[in-house]
């Protein structure tokens, strides 16, 4: 179970510091840049410490597939992108994927 909650803060950590590239204004801004730096190395150790127990394929994908869905909310809800029938569809299939790679690891 510790590992899952590892997992889960390593996609929470990499999607704010994807937030702070955002954010961070082409490196101009101090604050959000040094987010970048503090938030991905907290998610790699995070993951890195998940990978003791979780197999490779499922929590890379995991990780990059649910990262893809908060940041494309993110980015609709905080930086005005458009959030349109095709994106939503292709998010329901990152999402659909991640179930799928994670049911089929219990087999």
């Amino acid at each position: 179970m510790q590992s899952w909650l590892l997992l889960g803060a390593a996609i929470l950590l990499e999607v704010a510091g994807t937030t702070c590239m955002k954010l961070s204004d082409g490196l101009t801004r101090l604050w959000p840049t040094l987010g970048i730096a503090v938030f991905y190395l907290a998610s790699f150790a995070c993951i890195t410490l998940a990978l003791r127990r979780i197999d490779i394929s499922i929590a890379y994908a995991i990780w990059a597939g649910l990262g893809i869905v908060l940041m494309s909310v993110i980015a609709a809800l905080f930086f005005g992108e458009a959030m349109t029938p095709w994106r939503m569809a292709c998010i329901a299939l990152v999402l659909a994927g991640v179930v799928g790679l994670n049911l089929s690891a219990s087999h």
